[in-house]
């Protein structure tokens, strides 16, 4: 009887936190349209858009689509105004 592998790829995702007015963060991943969560602190945000992540690569996957790769660059620019 042969035994079923799986074979498990490791993605990396950029995400963004954004500061709600009202305390706590608004948390997405820019590479996954609607991939959104919410949390009172970093941590809590960095585990619940993980979750997230991975609740959507694996619905992606089982649909039999693509795994978007991630084509961002990030650079801090300042002005004087």
């Amino acid at each position: 009887m042969a035994i079923k592998q799986e074979r498990h790829t490791t993605h990396r995702f950029t995400v963004i936190f954004e500061r709600e007015d009202d305390g706590g963060y608004h948390v997405f991943c820019p590479t996954l349209p609607g991939c959104h969560t919410q949390s009172e602190t970093v941590d809590e945000g960095l585990a619940n858009i993980r979750d997230a992540i991975q609740l959507y690569v694996e619905s992606l996957v089982e649909d039999g689509l693509p795994i978007p790769q991630e084509d961002i660059f990030i650079k801090p620019v300042e002005i004087t105004a």
